[in-house]
């Protein structure tokens, strides 16, 4: 009997013990989660855009050979600087010496011609006057003179020419830069005519040209930017404000300004040609170079920039988790703009001072009640990965 009595008394202390934990249980709610949270905050943030480039000489200037010949010497060093004037290539000159010479006798012999018809008209002049000539021997004698006058003429345009033909025998560089690689060696027949052989080329490099192809849209993006601002602001904008990104990632350290722009919209492609310069004092950039040229193409005032690790994107959607009032999450949906290093600018969907969901987005979903912990990500800060 006692023995059934003891195990009555254990079963009912451990049921009172079961529901008194059970109470305690239900009274105690598990603690919210802690996720970390990004304030928004409104502020003026310029789109940049990036354009593939090719880069040229502020001049490139073909050397080729104005007469036909042999190529008898190259006087210069490939790759290095020549100076303006600096001798270049001979060619052979042996038939031009020649033509000068030939071309030297014709005007001796106009100038003989010319002193013997000036000696027969001095002296038939005063026979004329006693009429001891007749009129039409005094008119054929000055006829002569007249013509020998305009044999030297002849023969002296003659000569020059000649002489700039031998003058072409010895290429000169027409400017100071860097020459390239010969494209023609000693004892190549150059010049020939109608498509004669570019023998190299001088660059003028201490400043280069950047070309690069921009679409209609964007031409209109800008224009409409630009006639919208003030002639102050405009003034600003003619300084120097472009970037040229390298091929292998790093930032070129002087800025650049635009200062061409083609006067058509090619129909085909419907690009259109923009030209910008930059300086190159230590001569990094060389022609036929590719970089990018970065832009700034607008300025979004009071843009909503957030962490691109707060986007989700599900099927072209892209939506956020933030914190709400009594800190329970909700889902919202935005619309995005670009990307800015880190940051992905935000369109449509938040306004400044909302609190959105920066680590913690597998913990949470709409509805839950969450404990906020602001995170410190300066704006322009590289995302830790």
């Amino acid at each position: 009997m006692k023995k059934i009595e003891l195990i009555f008394l254990g079963f009912l202390f451990v049921t009172l013990f079961s529901c008194t934990v059970k109470e305690e249980t239900e009274q105690a709610p598990p603690p919210p989660q802690e996720v970390s949270v990004y304030e928004t905050k409104g502020r003026e943030v310029p789109i940049y855009m990036e354009f593939v480039g090719q880069v040229y000489g502020f001049k490139d200037i073909g050397i080729s050979a104005r007469v036909e010949g042999y190529l008898e010497g190259i006087h210069f060093q490939e790759g290095f600087p020549v100076k303006k004037g600096a001798l270049l290539y001979t060619l052979e000159s042996q038939q031009f010496e020649a033509d000068v010479a030939a071309k030297m006798s014709g005007v001796a012999g106009a100038k003989t011609f010319t002193t013997e018809a000036k000696t027969y008209l001095d002296r038939i002049k005063p026979l004329a006057a006693e009429k001891a000539v007749s009129a039409s021997d005094l008119d054929s004698a000055q006829a002569q003179y007249d013509v020998g006058l305009s044999q030297i003429k002849a023969a002296e345009a003659n000569l020059r020419a000649a002489r700039i033909q031998l003058g072409y025998t010895k290429i000169y560089s027409p400017i100071s830069g860097i020459i390239g690689k010969t494209k023609a060696k000693v004892g190549d027949f150059v010049g020939r005519q109608p498509s004669p052989i570019i023998l190299n080329t001088v660059s003028r490099i201490d400043t280069v040209l950047v070309q690069f192809f921009i679409t209609e849209s964007q031409y209109l993006m800008f224009m409409r930017r630009h006639t919208l601002e003030q002639e102050e602001q405009l003034a600003e904008e003619d300084e120097a404000d472009l970037e040229l990104i390298l091929s292998d990632g790093t930032v070129y350290p002087h800025k650049g300004k635009g200062d061409f722009v083609n006067r058509e919209v090619d129909p085909q492609t419907g690009a259109l040609l923009v030209q910008a310069s930059f300086p190159n004092p230590k001569q990094l950039l060389r022609p036929g170079q590719f970089a990018k040229v970065k832009a700034e193409i607008a300025v979004v005032k009071e843009g909503i920039l957030i962490p691109q690790r707060c986007v989700m994107e599900l099927q072209g959607t892209f939506s956020v988790y933030m914190v709400g009032p009594e800190n329970k999450i909700q889902l919202r949906e935005v619309k995005v703009g670009p990307k800015i290093k880190s940051f992905w600018l935000i369109r449509e969907g938040l306004k400044p001072g909302e609190k959105v969901v920066y680590e913690g987005l597998q913990k949470v979903k709409n509805g839950t009640i969450v404990e906020a912990k602001q995170a410190d990500v300066p704006y322009g800060d590289e995302e830790k990965k």
